[in-house]
């Protein structure tokens, strides 16, 4: 009894401090509980937070269904937590009565005493993949992030990134360039005439190289006579500095610096156990790097999109920026999330862009979509590319960007691409 007298005081003191709205204690016989609730009650009352017996815990897809049968817990709480949970409750046993308590009904009603429990999207993610068959993109293993860009000079195209940016080519097929970034995040350029997109179709993204050489950069830049939409303004105690140029076809390249700021707490860790990625530049003595890339994506409604980056594909949000969002994918490959009414672009329906991730477990992810339809899928299943160097299907997020799911194989086109995702 000590031990989880122990733990009410500890659950206590979180609630009390805001770190947890609500808290439970082990589940007890009703004959322990009732030895134990009087020295439970009073612990709580030390840190200001209610105890209140409950006979009969909510069943969700949280927990093993008989993970409290026959037994009480504590609730631990302040103010009108016991409330919304029996609201939760209230909401449950009306679904059922009304024969609505469907899988989708059965997983909200879980995220929602998940979230009371004050877990996050990806703890709950967790609980319920342990619990159900619900599965995450980030549950097939995501080994590098991708972008595909869409050219209709290949060639001009490919010369500019692998010799002006220094960026390593990785190999080349008859339609597209790959290229490395870092080892989780990659860049294609794609020959138009052979691709999903049209060169023409809007520019709906842009790509942010992530660096803390940013004086070097800029300099080189314009020493290159690369062109400068955006110029590089450090601000002392901003979040991040950068500046924007734009690509030979008119894609917008974001060249940033994410610093020490209470919205990048969660972000900057990453960043920074992030080995730099050399390229072939050197200036001023030094050879120029990058150690990530935000795939930066427009949106109306950012909200709805923020539910499917952390719900469908289980993306981890490091950044919360208010008007954007950046979502960890690999630890140096990410996705932002922007409002088009603050962004650089305006949401399009059409845009010349693909967004890809590169699975171990492709097979298992496509059987999953195919049985859950948590996305639309683009006509045509799985593609399996003649010479065997790959196969990937294509979905559509919420603001109808095109998502590409990859996954390479053993060949000799793919020799230095391969060694990525082993």
């Amino acid at each position: 009894m000590e031990r989880e007298l122990g733990v009410v005081s500890t659950f206590s003191e979180l609630v009390n401090a805001g770190v947890k709205v609500l808290a439970l204690s082990s589940p007890m016989t009703p004959a322990e509980m009732e030895r134990f609730y009087p020295l439970a009650k009073e612990e709580a009352a030390k840190y200001g937070v209610s105890a209140v017996r409950e006979a009969d815990l909510i069943k969700t897809a949280l927990f093993p269904e008989d993970i409290a049968e026959g037994k009480e817990v504590l609730l631990l709480f302040q103010g009108n937590t016991k409330y919304a949970y029996d609201q939760i409750k209230a909401d449950q046993a009306a679904l059922i009565k009304e024969n609505a308590y469907d899988e989708s009904a059965q997983i909200e009603i879980a995220r929602r005493f998940g979230r009371l429990l004050s877990y996050t999207p990806r703890k709950i993610n967790r609980l319920l993949a342990e619990n159900t068959d619900y599965r995450t993109l980030d549950d097939f293993n995501i080994q590098a992030t991708n972008v595909f860009l869409y050219y209709k000079d290949l060639k001009k195209a490919t010369d500019f990134y692998t010799q002006t940016l220094g960026l390593e080519l990785l190999t080349t097929y008859d339609n597209a360039s790959i290229l490395k970034i870092t080892d989780e995040a990659l860049l294609v350029l794609v020959d138009a005439a052979k691709g999903m997109h049209s060169a023409d179709e809007p520019k709906t993204v842009a790509l942010a190289l992530l660096t803390d050489q940013l004086p070097e950069w800029y300099d080189y830049l314009q020493k290159e006579g690369v062109p400068i939409k955006y110029t590089y303004k450090p601000k002392e105690g901003g979040p991040h500095d950068g500046f924007v140029a734009i690509d030979p076809e008119g894609y917008l390249l974001e060249f940033e610096l994410f610093k020490q700021h209470k919205e990048n707490e969660d972000f900057v860790p990453y960043l920074e156990q992030n080995e730099p990625t050399n390229t072939k530049v050197t200036y001023g003595g030094k050879t120029l790097n990058f150690h990530g890339a935000i795939t930066w994506l427009y949106y109306q409604d950012v909200l709805a999109m923020q539910d499917f980056s952390e719900d469908i594909m289980g993306f981890e949000l490091v950044a919360d920026q208010g008007w954007t969002k950046i979502y960890r994918v690999t630890d140096s490959g990410f996705i932002g999330l922007v409002d088009e009414r603050r962004g650089m672009h305006k949401f399009s329906k059409e845009k010349a862009v693909t967004v890809s991730f590169i699975l171990e477990d492709l097979d298992g992810w496509y059987d999953y979509v195919n049985r859950k339809k948590p996305f639309e899928l683009r006509d045509g299943g799985f593609e399996e590319e003649p010479d065997g160097r790959y196969k990937a299907f294509v979905g559509y997020d919420l603001g109808q960007y095109y998502y590409e799911f990859d996954k390479f194989f053993d060949h000799p086109d793919n020799e230095k691409l391969m060694p990525l995702f082993k």
